[in-house]
């Protein structure tokens, strides 16, 4: 089996001259996916995890989704409970576990809608619990100011970072949604930003800072001009080659200035995103207007920051608590 995190190709996988077997069915459900305009990261997702359940289902001698029963697939679910990462022996957690188990899920369920199965052996199947998390790490305004502080903004490179992470603070975007912007993306008049083709393929308008659009109109100036080339098809940010960022370069370019804050603290683009709705919140915005900013579905997806932004909450305990603060009754 392959390890955690590595991508398969899908020639890897089963025998494409067999019309029913896992390799033409999942290139047919891949195909219908990308006609419906799903996300390519989508797509690239559901095509890794369907390949390792039918790379599982190989070594057991099944080679077509027509054989798979509700009992084998509860048999994988098993298998994914007790498997072991063999580089540190951790398990994979309950959400790991359900994100590989839902693209088999819709599989089956299209495989039977297009009658290319009698019967969905997926449908009853249980997915495990999601354990509803809070972020492991958040930044507060002062560790924020320390980590936007590492960026040298003498340096071409240090100014462009340095807007870069002032733009995901004070607007709180995806860091896929940053390196998609364009230079006529920003709207300094309004005071927004436009974020296209987020998350769900849906556009939005976001608020944007003073001191955001301050450190991009410097970094548009001195900075854009002499990183720009003809590869740079009117990205707003610029890596040394002229290039749109990808979020992997991205992601590591924020943590290394947050481990160079030396905060006992590691993350990257979305604790600038946690760090935005949380000190928001703490400040008297609605949730409401905060899932409109971050671009959320579901109001329950915001709701997570409200456990996050504990400041009235302490300050309610504070004053209403008999035992939150000492007095002649404790023992003093």
């Amino acid at each position: 089996m392959p390890k955690k995190g590595e991508k398969l190709d899908k020639m890897q996988v089963g025998d494409p001259s067999d019309p029913l077997g896992f390799a033409a069915l999942r290139d047919m459900h891949l195909d219908y996916l990308a006609i419906r305009n799903y996300a390519s990261t989508t797509v690239r997702n559901r095509e890794n995890y369907i390949n390792r359940f039918a790379l599982w289902c190989e070594e057991r001698s099944l080679v077509q989704p027509g054989q798979i029963t509700k009992q084998i697939l509860e048999r994988y679910q098993k298998w994914l409970f007790n498997y072991r990462d063999p580089k540190n022996g951790k398990k994979l957690s309950f959400r790991s576990q359900h994100a590989r188990l839902l693209p088999l899920r819709a599989f089956f369920k299209w495989l039977c809608q297009r009658d290319l199965l009698p019967a969905n052996p997926a449908a009853d199947l249980d997915l495990p619990r999601v354990e509803k998390r809070l972020p492991r790490h958040v930044l507060n305004p002062r560790e924020a100011e320390l980590v936007l502080g590492q960026a040298d903004t003498l340096t071409a490179m240090g100014l462009r970072d340095r807007a870069m992470m002032e733009v995901l603070y004070s607007t709180g975007i995806r860091r896929m949604e940053i390196a998609n912007l364009k230079v006529y993306d920003l709207d300094p008049d309004r005071m927004l930003v436009f974020v296209r083709l987020g998350k769900g393929k849906k556009d939005r308008m976001v608020p944007i800072g003073e001191r955001a659009l301050a450190w991009t109109n410097r970094y548009l100036e001195e900075s854009r001009p002499s990183l720009e080339s003809t590869k740079s098809d009117d990205a707003l940010f610029l890596t040394n080659l002229g290039e749109a960022f990808t979020p992997n370069r991205l992601t590591q370019m924020v943590r290394d200035y947050v481990k160079a804050a030396d905060l006992g603290k590691t993350g990257s683009c979305h604790l600038f995103r946690h760090a935005a709705a949380t000190h928001m919140l703490e400040n008297g915005a609605d949730t409401r207007m905060i899932q409109a900013l971050l671009g959320h579905a579901r109001l329950e997806t915001t709701q997570i920051y409200t456990h996050l932004s504990i400041k009235q909450l302490q300050q309610v305990h504070a004053a209403t608590h008999p035992t939150a603060k000492i007095g002649k009754n404790n023992g003093s």
